[in-house]
């Protein structure tokens, strides 16, 4: 026959094995500073701020720690259930992804550059080629590359690769202008095309719209195929893409173009990606036309580090998996002439 004193020891033994209360999936701290946000795409909130309320369950001090810490151990060493595949979870997760990118650029600082300077952009790259006789394609190893842009497009700019000789940019080549037939030629000068999404300045880009939706128009019309059998939306991911990699806009159109590319059907994310400079992250993607093009971003600052094309199925290039091309970016600056890195 067992006493009061030996139930309440019962109790307490049952209570230690018990499980403890559960602990709710609370959001991700902010804090004030983009270096020390620390992001993470699988329980992102959304960018727009809203936020949820939860009730903690009362417990006593030493029962709450002792919880706690059991919860935190659980989801530390527990292994994480396998990310459901439907679209709708894709496309939200993309949209996470690109909305964290959108809030990091948004709080970056201003790009500051002159019309007579140049936007600098030092990046890591490797591509792959394949032989004059065919076969699969080799990549070759990564190597620096460097471009000089002129901010209004009416200087001549440079491009360096490490073992290529330097190759001018936005050359005006002469030419003779005839009025008509029989006519004796004019000569001229050949002028830069007018700045477009597709060949774009730092003044052009400094300019775009600030609307998502104004700016995802607009790159769907500058970026309208010839060829109606070709995908819109990938030219509209592909050229976006270019904008982040090889221009320095303002934070704001910087956003603008990550919440763009979040309104284009079709993006996935990948859970782990590597750059060319061999900087892990997360990236988002799109596929068209058996090549997928990845961008990729850092887990925690949320910061564009570069992009990568992979080919989706088995061609002549290569079997599925195989890397196109590969990049890294990692400086962005004014310069004040081609050819001269930036101090700093």
């Amino acid at each position: 026959m067992t006493t009061p004193a030996d139930d309440a020891r019962l109790r307490d033994d049952l209570a230690r094995l018990l499980p403890p209360p559960a602990v709710p999936d609370l959001p991700p701290l902010r804090h004030q500073t983009l270096k020390h946000r620390v992001l993470n795409a699988a329980e992102a909130r959304p960018h727009h701020g809203r936020s949820r309320r939860f009730a903690l369950p009362v417990a006593t001090g030493a029962a709450l720690t002792a919880a706690l810490a059991l919860a935190v151990v659980s989801v530390e060493s527990a292994p994480q259930p396998a990310p459901r595949r439907d679209a709708a979870v894709t496309a939200s997760s993309a949209s996470q992804v690109l909305g964290r990118a959108a809030l990091a650029a948004s709080e970056t600082p201003q790009a500051t550059v002159r019309a007579d300077q140049f936007v600098y952009i030092e990046s890591v790259v490797a591509h792959a080629g394949r032989s004059a006789g065919g076969g699969p394609a080799t990549t070759a190893p990564a190597h620096r590359r460097q471009v000089w842009l002129s901010a209004d497009g009416t200087r001549e700019g440079l491009l360096r690769e490490e073992g290529s000789p330097d190759t001018a940019l936005g050359v005006s080549g002469p030419v003779e202008t005839i009025d008509h037939r029989g006519a004796t030629p004019r000569p001229g000068v050949l002028g830069r095309p007018e700045p477009s999404v597709t060949d774009p300045t730092h003044t052009f880009v400094a300019a775009l719209p600030t609307d998502p939706e104004a700016l995802l128009r607009l790159v769907y019309d500058q970026t309208r195929p010839a060829d109606a059998g070709t995908d819109p939306h990938q030219r509209a991911f592909t050229a976006i893409g270019t904008l982040l990699a090889e221009t320095w806009a303002p934070p704001r159109v910087t956003a603008a173009l990550y919440e763009a590319a979040a309104r284009i059907p079709g993006t996935t994310v990948l859970p782990a990606a590597t750059d060319a400079a061999g900087r892990e992250g997360v990236a988002v993607a799109r596929a068209a036309e058996g090549e997928q093009t990845q961008w990729i971003f850092d887990r925690t600052t949320s910061a564009f580090l570069g992009e990568r094309t992979v080919l989706t199925r088995a061609t002549s290039a290569g079997p599925a998996g195989t890397v196109l091309g590969t990049t890294a970016v990692l400086t962005k600056a004014a310069a004040g002439r081609p050819g001269i890195r930036p101090a700093g």
